[in-house]
């Protein structure tokens, strides 16, 4: 009796903890906009500036490892030329409500490892080091709670001052020691006791053990389980993933994300000779930006960078107003909006949808002054804020908004309409197919990684929207890649968990050669992106430019045979194979690799993934359908941690699918049917699934 009261407890917690969390990170989702505040006692005061000489390489929060002339001791002795007369918390909260932010999220401590919050575990602090003898988190939790916006903060991860952490190294995604790992969960203890309720903890560098991830995730969630993570934690660890600094997805992006934006390119924290340019320019840039994440279901974090003396840069204050009077009268599309319904975005403006309306965007004037609004159909009422109607035209592509002479856009300019029963919204065209496979699928995705520098774009989820119902159960087919991984299926409304453990079926054998191997590399990129074209390589030539390495013809090279390759960390190789298949016919490979891989058949994308367990291989069963005639494979096999990589292109393995009947209906007979597959139950909804060789036959 006991025990069954103990779990029914754990239970209600878990549950009442998952629903806290739930209803918090769709609170943090409809914020759309906030404050990033890079403001340190040390590299404030510098602004970029040493000795009376600019900076100029890097960025000036990091000033401390850019420029090589900057002894420790020399460094933190600036921390005592730190009294910031002209800080006001309440000033920059109401700065950031007047632009129409949502809560602030500063630097409680940045790579430096001072802290602008009182800690028990250094003196390296703004209460101990300066003169100041303030704590600057509480002053700033303070000012938010009397002005009603919720706070967050910062976190570096990597800690340039504390005595146990690794060497510095110009990625900054470095290793965390034991003993540095325990003083960062101390300190972060210290934040989340502290200051009241934080609404995000932004973590940010160093490279994690994926044990060291999880530990400091499951703190914040113990201490404040309202509290966002930031993907920047590493190993998959985040509640929300974030974007490259000033990154702008042009896709959509199926978990909670968010893009840190800075004013300037060059710089996040204060640097003194910053030339700014036009500031009506730089608002409407940032704007754009504004519009574009949330057009893609994401938030926005724009950055400022105080002066030492605690003041506000006038250029960026004018930008953040500037933005805030037009967010007054066009937020209603902002805050709490939904990410662009359609399958396709508009060149004239983005799109967002809120509680049954749809608003538009314009941000370009199109020459004919009309605005093509392809996939709605129905009758619609086209208003601006004014009220003013807009004239509209059906086509059979969807509805025209035709512009007046007198509409320009000295700024951008929001129309919405109402998404009534009338009206109906083409999200998806839909496929007429027999086989619903990753090359025909919508995929979903997020960012997964280890770290900062193993970041890539992961699938998360396929879907589809397809021809007619069917009366016979649709047949799951896979590879031993995929087989005994359990999915969930959700065929129109109806959801069902799938185990896969199908019935062994051959492939009819099609004459298949593969060609020799060549190689290429190594190039510094990452596993998610490419430095060159690799449709119809001629690997007589250079690549990717004349400038580039030859592809080198590798004769002793054997399908099924395992390579090592000398490999500095974030580098990858390229290798080339031709097949030829004497009619089009899938052909499966096995593969092996390290820190991740990439694989392009005809210049098209099929898997990449890193390796969540560094320094283990990975082997991996993959299904490429070959056209008729010459084939082209690329495997880009990408080293993040080790001193060598290793690798293999299996051509000799069984050729067999596991095939198994999808027992769940399809409900109502109607036109189009969706059918949406994932994961069950992943390690983390940012994981890619690796389900790259699942196929459903209709």
């Amino acid at each position: 009796m006991m025990k069954r009261t103990i779990l029914a407890i754990v239970v209600l917690c878990f549950t009442h903890g998952a629903m806290s969390q739930s209803k918090a990170l769709q609170e943090w989702k409809d914020q759309k906009y906030s404050m990033f505040i890079h403001w340190g006692a040390i590299y404030s005061t510098l602004g970029g500036m040493w000795e009376g000489e600019k900076v100029s390489r890097g960025l000036s929060e990091q000033i401390r490892a850019h420029h090589g002339g900057i002894y420790s001791d020399n460094y933190a002795a600036v921390a005592k030329r730190f009294n910031p007369s002209l800080w006001n918390p309440d000033s920059i909260v109401l700065l950031a409500k007047a632009a129409g932010m949502k809560s602030v999220v500063i630097t409680s401590k940045h790579h430096d490892g001072f802290c602008m919050f009182k800690s028990a575990y250094t003196k390296f602090n703004v209460v101990d080091a300066t003169p100041y003898k303030k704590d600057v988190i509480k002053e700033l939790s303070e000012a938010c709670k009397r002005n009603g916006l919720k706070m967050g903060l910062y976190f570096s991860l990597i800690d340039w001052n504390y005595p146990q952490a690794s060497p510095i190294s110009s990625s900054n995604s470095d290793p965390i020691t034991p003993e540095h790992h325990q003083y960062n969960l101390n300190q972060v203890t210290e934040l989340l006791t502290n200051y009241g309720p934080i609404s995000e903890l932004w973590f940010d560098m160093g490279s994690l053990t994926s044990a060291q991830s999880y530990e400091i995730a499951k703190l914040v969630h113990k201490l404040q389980p309202d509290c966002m993570v930031s993907g920047r934690l590493g190993n998959d660890a985040g509640d929300f993933c974030v974007m490259g600094d000033n990154s702008y997805p042009d896709y959509k992006i199926a978990t909670p994300w968010q893009t840190p934006a800075s004013v300037y390119d060059e710089t996040w924290g204060y640097r003194s000779w910053q030339e700014h340019g036009k500031m009506e320019d730089k608002a409407h840039e940032k704007l754009l930006g504004l519009i574009k994440v949330v057009s893609r279901g994401g938030n926005y974090l724009l950055n400022i960078g105080p002066r030492g003396d605690g003041s506000v840069v006038a250029f960026e204050r004018d930008i953040l107003l500037r933005n805030g009077e037009w967010l007054k009268a066009n937020g209603e599309g902002i805050y709490g909006a939904s990410a662009n319904p359609f399958d396709h975005t508009f060149e004239w403006g983005e799109v967002t949808t809120k509680n049954d309306v749809v608003y538009l965007f314009v941000t370009k004037l199109p020459a004919d002054r009309v605005l093509d609004l392809k996939g709605v159909f129905g009758p619609i009422k086209v208003t601006d804020n004014a009220g003013k109607r807009f004239a509209t035209k059906d086509t059979k592509e969807g509805k025209q908004i035709l512009l007046p002479a007198d509409f320009t856009l000295e700024e951008v300019k929001v129309l919405h309409f109402p998404h009534a029963k009338s009206v109906y919204i083409e999200t998806n065209k839909g496929i007429d197919v027999p086989v619903l496979s990753r090359d025909n699928a919508v995929k979903h995705y997020s960012i997964s990684g280890v770290d900062y520098n193993s970041y890539y774009r992961s699938t998360v989820a396929y879907s589809w929207h397809f021809k007619g119902g069917r009366v016979k159960p649709p047949v799951l087919s896979y590879t031993e890649q995929e087989k005994g991984k359990t999915i969930l299926v959700n065929l129109n409304g109806n959801e069902q968990q799938v185990l896969l453990n199908g019935s062994v079926v051959k492939i009819d054998p099609v004459a298949v050669s593969f060609g020799q191997m060549f190689l290429n590399g190594p190039y510094w990129c990452g596993i998610g992106w490419n430095i060159g074209d690799l449709h119809n390589i001629d690997p007589s030539q250079y690549w990717p430019k004349q400038n580039g390495h030859v592809w080198t013809a590798q004769p002793a090279w054997k399908n099924g045979e395992q390579y090592e390759l000398e490999a500095a960390p974030d580098h990858s190789y390229y290798v080339l194979q031709e097949i030829n298949a004497a009619k089009a016919t899938p052909y499966i490979i096995r593969l092996t690799s390290g820190d991740g891989i990439q694989v392009l058949l005809n210049g098209e994308e099929q898997t990449v993934h890193n390796n969540p367990e560094r320094g283990t291989l990975q082997k991996e069963y993959l299904l490429l359908n070959l056209r008729e005639g010459k084939n082209q494979l690329v495997v880009k096999f990408h080293n993040r941690f080790a001193e060598k990589t290793a690798f293999s292109i299996d051509k000799d393995v069984p050729q067999e699918l596991y095939e198994q009947p999808l027992n769940i209906s399809f409900g109502e007979k109607s036109v189009y049917s969706d059918l949406e597959v994932k994961l069950y139950q992943p390690v983390s909804p940012h994981r890619d699934m690796r389900l790259p060789s699942l196929m459903i036959r209709l």
